[in-house]
């Protein structure tokens, strides 16, 4: 914010050459001045004096205006250093009672009229996601911290923004804000919620286990559990499917040993989803015991999906898609060389055919017979002219020069539902030069660009003839893909996510049907709960102009509640995170069309925000110190006002703007212009002579 602004306009960047001219038109203007009114004028010494003036005025404002000189505005101004208030917006402060507080300060903040004349105060709330803030609700199932400083980190990244941290230091999403805020470069002043009393208490700090089982196998199970207290103490992990105990141990803890780590297995013994509940026997007396509790739950079925990568060669793409693809527990993936797989095909759903060349030639004549569902992936080493006598569903003129090209998604891509995710960013792929053609109906899901411009021919296309899938992808280095949504998000999810979408529909034979729906069995309720639908015409080509909606009926309650499913590219979808937790069935249909699908999934409960007792006071002393910032309670607040007045780090600033400004902008010349002939007209009719 402005504290003061002061312009000092001055002539500048004047040549020889436009003093010159400014001279020539002075004397011009003078000229032409006498001559109409000093050499043989009609009017009398008063009024030819006048005109004469005005006419000077006139004449040499116009020359000016053609001239045009520049003039060199500088602007100074002051402004006050930033102060960002950073409020956490998460469940966790309303389970330890402090919403109060939290406003109070906040009333405070506002009110200090010292504060507000030193610092440009900004709200911003935190929770899942940050953001400036509106209204606390104190309702956010997540926290994520570190989100929350990158975000001011990079929002005040040039300026003085000491900032204000106001949460009990709990986090449950992100990367560790201890370590993140090493690259911070204000001071943080924290400013600590919650009790910092320490109670005995026992907690599952964490709980690991497959989504997927297979039937009549086993999987594993491990816990985390911790102890927090003095002396020793005995207890109980107990894990119950319904009324049935499936597992019993005893554990015992101490100050010393007061973390201990269980692993057992399960027997995944029936079809579907199989819900459990563990649960650590709380200690007399424990204060908190909704973090004694888990549950969790295992969708078992009675076989995997089966994908084969047949190479000749050793490329990282293949390591890359094997990891991408197996972060679905219902898949596995095996390696053979196209000698090796002839025998094997049709143990498997999906073949993979990386870079064919020659020695592919018995591997197509087997899949051709065979009817299987394809994927192939072309690049520098596919012998195009093998290729494109293998098959006839594409084909590529031969060039053995290379090209980098760049992906395009496309929007309209209606044979399942895709998000982008950034493709146009990605690093390009490497293809043998030339136009891909596909010769059968096909829907391109990438389009290839080189230096960003369609070059009208397809990165990644899909087809289906008489029942057979088949996709085709044009370009070889998708591990750096993998690698580059890892830099951008610290995860692998949208390229995986991406992956297990074309793997499913690759590896799928169901019939296309005109509305299709997606959904997991399960969801946890801290987490997202969407449910996304594909509605296609009679000619199955994606219909973005009907109306989808979503009817979801508690199991147990039987309340029936009704949800508009939203538009997004080539797909609808619905987020339903405001259910609660419960098992549900559904039904999508679509408005005016007698076509709807059902089913149903589980929403189990898991707050993360209970399972906290105290503030991390450590933590946040820890960040305060590295960041050379400081740490207050709640009762200590005024302190933390008098800290930063006080402190001569953070002071106004004076910064200085230059702007050059032609003449012809300058808007108080043409005002005179118009002034100049005004008088001079009105003077004229006032002693009558016009």
């Amino acid at each position: 914010m402005e504290i003061s602004t002061v312009s000092n306009p001055r002539l500048s960047f004047m040549t020889a050459e436009t003093i010159l001219y400014i001279c020539i038109a002075g004397i011009i203007a003078m000229a032409v001045s006498i001559f109409m009114y000093g050499y043989k004028t009609k009017y009398t010494g008063t009024l030819k004096w006048l005109f004469g003036l005005l006419r000077f005025i006139t004449l040499f404002s116009i020359l000016l205006l053609l001239i045009n000189p520049k003039f060199k505005s500088e602007t100074y101004t002051l402004e006050k250093p930033k102060l960002p208030v950073l409020l956490d917006n998460s469940a966790s402060i309303a389970e330890l009672n402090q919403t109060e507080n939290l406003q109070k300060i906040v009333d405070e903040l506002k009110a200090n009229s010292e504060l507000n004349d030193k610092f440009d105060l900004s709200f911003f709330s935190f929770g899942s996601d940050f953001k400036e803030v509106d209204t606390l609700s104190f309702s956010e199932k997540n926290t994520n911290i570190s989100e929350a400083l990158a975000s001011v980190n990079e929002l005040f990244r040039n300026e003085i923004a000491p900032t204000i941290l106001i949460t009990d230091g709990n986090q449950t999403l992100g990367s560790d804000y201890e370590f993140s805020s090493s690259n911070f470069k204000n001071p943080i002043f924290a400013v600590v919620l919650g009790d910092s009393t320490r109670h005995t208490d026992l907690k599952i700090e964490r709980l690991n286990t497959n989504r997927y089982a297979f039937l009549k196998n086993q999987f594993p199970v491990e816990m985390i559990l911790v102890y927090d207290g003095v002396g020793s103490q005995n207890s109980q992990l107990v894990v119950n499917q319904g009324a049935a105990v499936v597992h019993r141990t005893n554990v015992s803890f101490s100050e010393e040993n007061n973390t201990k780590t269980v692993s057992f297995t399960l027997n995944a013994s029936s079809v579907g989803l199989q819900k459990y509940t563990a649960t650590l026997v709380p200690l007399e007396g424990e204060k908190n015991t909704s973090n004694n509790r888990k549950q969790f739950a295992v969708e078992v079925i009675d076989q995997a999906t089966n994908v084969l990568i047949v190479s000749n060669i050793v490329h990282p793409d293949m390591g890359a898609l094997r990891k991408s693809i197996t972060t679905n527990e219902q898949r596995t993936v095996s390696f053979k060389k196209p000698s090796e797989a002839i025998n094997v095909l049709n143990d498997y759903q999906l073949i993979l055919l990386y870079q064919p060349d020659r020695s592919f030639t018995k591997v197509f004549s087997e899949l051709e017979k065979l009817k299987k569902n394809t994927f192939i992936i072309a690049g520098l080493k596919t012998d195009w002219n093998f290729l494109n006598s293998a098959q006839n569903y594409f084909r590529k003129e031969i060039n053995r020069q290379s090209e980098d090209v760049g992906a395009i998604l496309n929007p309209n891509y209606g044979t399942f539902a895709v998000e982008d995710i950034g493709f146009s960013d990605m690093r390009p792929l490497k293809a043998t030069f030339g136009s891909l053609q596909v010769s059968v109906p096909n829907e391109v899901l990438l389009k290839q660009s080189v230096n960003g411009f369609d070059n009208d021919s397809p990165m990644l296309a899909t087809m289906e003839l008489n029942g057979i899938r088949t996709a085709i992808w044009d370009g070889e280095g998708l591990w750096q893909w993998r690698a580059q949504t890892y830099l951008d998000k610290s995860n692998f999810e949208d390229f995986d996510n991406f992956t297990a979408k074309l793997v499913q529909y690759l590896a799928s034979n169901k019939r296309r049907s005109r509305l299709e729906v997606n959904n997991e069995s399960f969801y946890y309720n801290n987490n997202p709960i969407k449910i996304s639908a594909q509605y296609f015409d009679q000619n199955f080509v994606f219909d973005a102009r009907s109306s989808l909606t979503i009817s979801v009926v508690n199991s147990e309650s039987l309340k029936r509640t009704n949800f508009p499913m939203l538009l997004k590219n080539n797909f609808y979808e619905v987020d339903l995170n405001s259910l609660e937790a419960g098992e549900y069935k559904y039904t999508v249909s679509v408005t005016d069309e007698a076509v709807s699908r059902s089913g149903n999934f589980t929403i189990l409960d898991f707050n993360v925000e209970q399972q906290f007792l105290n503030a991390n006071i450590g933590k946040l002393e820890r960040l305060a110190v590295k960041t050379k910032g400081e740490t207050f309670f709640t009762n200590e607040f005024s302190n933390l006002i008098d800290s930063l007045l006080d402190d001569n780090r953070f002071q106004p600033i004076q910064k200085s703007e230059q702007k050059v400004v032609p003449l012809i902008d300058w808007k108080y010349l043409l005002a005179l212009i118009i002034i100049s002939l005004t008088i001079e007209w009105f003077a004229r009719k006032y002693n009558g002579l016009i």
